[in-house]
């Protein structure tokens, strides 16, 4: 969907404020602080007591895992002097430090350390004078760099380069989080933040966002009067997410909101529409839409005539008071765009998206025509000077090079993608766009025969993509030649440059939750490790607390008594936010937790963490290529499996039917398809037989259909086989009598890994000096009689899930090899809601699960939610039965 996702990516930038441009900070209503490390942002704050004329700016600082704002960031035209120091006492309070001067990449600052407000987080003052304007940051002491880069931003009036090295945990649910920043933050904050999620690819968080604004707006909260363009940004993040159902819902919704009479709301509605017309592949229908008519300029919005006459209706007034501040405002010397202009910029957009659909329908001309027309509107725009409008034009030119290429013009193709990261890197520095730009020139040097260039221009994309919010997932579909050129070479230097472009690729959420869960553990009980589970506490009853505002929000009708506790909650949710970034900024004196990168891992640093006999494989599915990279404590490997993605499916898929499978609601068991299992492990080690045979121990990183497979159940050599399959061509011969086979982990340890960082961190945790030996769980209870006369919703699994426990021999086994003191669970006593209630787990050195796990969702339509099969527990007086799973997120606050 890369061609597609382009558009997506634009719309919203279009009409969010730009991320950065060449006029200088002071012209933007938002900007990114610093270049590297943790992602936060000022927010333009148009109401507060420092600011007493139209030239002075005031921002609210946001750090990506902070559920408030961590600071504040000012330029007053104050003067100096006893008014400066004037300004500083009141900002300050009576509770700072004397002033002491620091240099700052060779700006002069006064710092002064301020006592804390609020549990026992201190707080930070730093301050410069330039050319009559007093600038200040304030905030959490333990958000310094973010408050020192974002002071320096603001006096040169550009990004200033600088890693935002604060804390972050991952702990917290990105979603959750981001509706209590949504919740909390001032409606342009908001906005803003939503638009900025939205361009670094989170789509889920910028649902979020506007899922929120859309609540604030109905509630009637002060300055929320854009009901249409939140339901429309709203709409567009669940098309990015492929719920096309709840997308269209809310482009209706949206279509019926007070100001979608505005002319420009019609048209972003209209450009939205078409997007998720092409993210379905439905071109006919994207063309159709664009087609529809919109209301003129002169008809709706905010008509001149109207307002001479002194007449203000709801839709003017609702309009006066979102644009306050905006529209009047001078940025840069040059006023805010009119309501004309952002009618042509979306007409503008509109001809692009036409050109996109017409190049996907295989008409050539027209969308040569289209696109150029496209770049004409734009350039017409107050001279081409427009600032924000780099995207689009940048988008143009890529899909003009898209033609230029399929034509034979190389050349030409060349020049256009050239002038596209040209364009982002003059307006967007350090975006996931400028990115994306310069992986399509990389991979059209790569296609060209120049692979020197090639190799240089990717591996350049591939070191700044981590320290690029979204960039990750902003190259994913475009680095595959990069992939094919370093693992063709043999070259040592080539196995470390794959083994971080690998690393780019999206993770998965399993693998961040065993890192986060791996730190946690390591830090034993001291200060720090407190202050992280607590911290990790507070962002879970974040979670709750929200799922529960955002059940009684949705509610069409509420009682007394809801309508008070949805008010209690959301009281509580403020609460827990502050709660939870003081203890954020408590634990930046912790210098384990200040992660500026911590998803990447250099190749030397995990063959550090191999012993001699180890090694570690690692699958990586790039489309439908697939490379396989073993990695020993003194070499490296990679190599190309010989058989595309979808037959590594098809070959899972066999071996998992043939091992169980449901037949008109009974479990079958068959044969197990030796000959599948021997030609799988065949293609994903072949010609690494050599560093298997001194292996003893192999971590196993799967990716796509294998990690649906357990590894040991490869068969790795001939051995056995041939005598196994003439054996069973005896109809008379047991087919289950697998003797001999040689499995993979037959002669070795094997161990499944999500993540070489993940790996790394875990083999880090200290022996568990728990005085237990061993709790094992297992052999669920079969659902209990009453429950199957009870209707099943189709986003709940079928209770014949339930039907195929595990038995418990293996947990005695494991308990008698133990020894010590060792406890059983199971049947009605192994229930999730018994084990939610019990304290005492910590006591045990090991837990062991022998269950079935749940990994998918039920139904196509619904949403995963990883679980372990668990009983539903005995029916009786007083008691509860659980839902016979033990989530994911259950497991996390045990």
């Amino acid at each position: 969907m890369r061609f597609f996702s382009t558009a997506a990516f634009l719309a919203l930038a279009l009409s969010s404020p730009s991320a950065a441009a060449p006029r200088g900070l002071k012209a933007l209503d938002s900007f990114r602080v610093g270049t590297g490390g943790v992602l936060c942002t000022a927010q333009l704050r148009g109401v507060d007591p420092l600011l007493v004329s139209m030239f002075d700016r005031g921002y609210a600082l946001v750090c990506r895992d902070a559920a408030t704002q961590v600071g504040s960031l000012f330029a007053l035209r104050s003067g100096s002097g006893d008014a400066a120091a004037g300004v500083l006492a009141r900002v300050g309070g009576a509770g700072c430090a004397a002033t002491s001067e620091v240099m700052l990449g060779g700006l002069a600052v006064r710092r002064a350390e301020c006592a804390a407000a609020d549990a026992g987080v201190p707080r930070l003052l730093l301050s410069a004078e330039r050319g009559g304007v007093l600038y200040l940051a304030q905030g959490l002491a333990g958000y310094e760099s973010a408050l020192a880069l974002g002071l320096q931003s603001m006096v040169a009036d550009r990004p200033v380069e600088g890693d935002v090295a604060v804390t972050t945990t991952g702990s917290g649910d990105p979603t959750a989080l981001a509706r209590v920043q949504a919740g909390v933050l001032d409606p342009e904050a908001a906005l803003a933040e939503g638009y900025l999620r939205n361009n670094a690819g989170s789509f889920a968080e910028a649902a979020a966002f506007f899922e929120i604004l859309v609540e604030r707006s109905r509630a009637g909260d002060a300055g929320f009067a854009r009901t249409a363009e939140y339901l429309a940004n709203q709409g567009l993040q669940q098309s990015n997410l492929g719920n096309r159902v709840e997308a269209l819902d809310l482009f209706a919704r949206a279509a019926r909101a007070p100001d979608a009479v505005d002319p420009v709301q019609q048209r972003r509605l209209r450009n939205f529409r078409a997007i998720d017309a092409l993210n379905n592949l439905q071109v006919a229908d994207a063309l159709r839409i664009l087609a529809s008519p919109v209301t003129a300029a002169s008809q709706g919005g905010l008509a001149p005539e109207r307002l001479a006459q002194g007449i203000i209706d709801r839709p003017v007034a609702q309009r006066l008071n979102a644009d306050a501040g905006r529209l009047s405002r001078l940025a840069g010397g040059e006023q805010r765009l009119s309501e004309q202009e952002r009618i042509e910029i979306l007409d503008a957009q509109a001809l692009y998206l036409r050109g996109v659909a017409e190049r996907a329908g295989g008409r050539t001309a027209a969308a040569k025509v289209s696109l150029g027309a496209a770049i004409a509107g734009i350039n017409s725009i107050r001279g081409g000077r427009v600032r924000s409008l780099g995207w689009l034009n940048a988008a143009s030119y890529t899909d003009l090079a898209a033609i230029a290429e399929a034509e034979g013009d190389l050349p030409g193709a060349r020049s256009r993608l050239e002038e596209a990261a040209r364009l982002l890197s003059v307006e967007y520095p350090g975006s996931a766009a400028l990115l994306a730009a310069r992986a399509r020139l990389a991979a059209l040097l790569a296609r060209s025969g120049d692979g020197a260039g090639a190799r240089s221009a990717f591996a350049e994309v591939v070191r700044a993509a981590p320290a690029t919010p979204g960039g990750d997932q902003a190259i994913r579909p475009l680095i595959g030649p990069y992939f094919a050129l370093l693992a063709t070479s043999g070259d040592r230097a080539d196995a470390a440059a794959f083994f971080d472009a690998a690393q780019t690729l999206v993770r998965p959420g399993v693998a961040q939750t065993q890192a986060v869960l791996a730190r946690e553990l390591s830090g034993g009980s001291d200060a720090a490790a407190g202050l992280f589970r607590e911290q990790s506490r507070v962002s879970r009853e974040i979670v709750r607390v929200e799922t529960e505002v955002s059940r009684l929000s949705a509610q069409a009708e509420l009682g007394i008594d809801d309508a008070a506790r949805l008010t209690a909650l959301r009281t509580e949710r403020e609460t827990l936010a502050q709660q939870q970034t003081q203890l954020l900024a408590k634990l930046s004196a912790f210098p384990r937790y200040r992660v500026v990168a911590p998803e990447t891992l250099a190749l030397a640093d995990l063959q550090a963490a191999l012993k001699p006999g180890e090694a570690y494989y690692k699958l990586t599915l790039v489309g439908e290529q697939a490379y396989g990279m073993m990695v020993t404590a003194d070499a490296a490997r990679v190599t190309v499996v010989g058989a595309p993605t979808r037959e590594l499916e098809a070959m899972v898929a066999l071996l998992r039917d043939s091992i169980v499978r449901i037949e008109n609601g009974q479990t079958a068991t068959y044969p197990f398809d030796a000959s599948t299992a021997r030609r799988l492990h065949t293609l994903l080690f072949a010609g690494l037989d050599g560093e298997m045979g001194t292996v003893k121990h192999l971590v196993f990183e799967p990716d796509g259909p294998l990690l649906q497979l357990p590894p040991n159940l490869l068969i790795e050599a001939d051995d056995g086989l041939p005598a196994y399959l003439a054996r069973v061509a005896d109809i008379t011969a047991d087919a289950y009598d697998m003797r001999g086979i040689a499995w993979l982990g037959r002669r070795r340890m094997v161990t499944t890994a999500v993540s070489p960082r993940s790996f790394v961190e875990l083999r880090g945790i200290a022996a568990s000096r728990a005085g237990k030996a061993y709790l094992g769980l297992g052999q669920n209870a079969a659902p209990p009689a009453a429950m199957t006369a009870i209707p099943r919703d189709a986003c709940e699994w079928p209770l014949t899930a339930w039907g195929n426990p595990i038995v418990a021999d293996e947990l005695r086994t494991a308990a008698n090899a133990l020894g010590g003191t060792t406890d059983i669970l199971t049947q009605d006593a192994f229930t999730d809601t018994a084990l939610s209630a019990r304290s005492d787990l910590n006591q045990y050195r090991i837990l062991h699960f022998a269950t079935h796990g749940l990994v998918t969702a039920p139904a196509p339509q619904c949403g995963a939610q990883p679980a372990l099969l668990t009983s539903f527990g005995a029916q009786g007086p007083g008691t509860a039965i659980s839902d016979g799973l033990l989530t994911f997120r259950e497991i996390f606050d045990l």
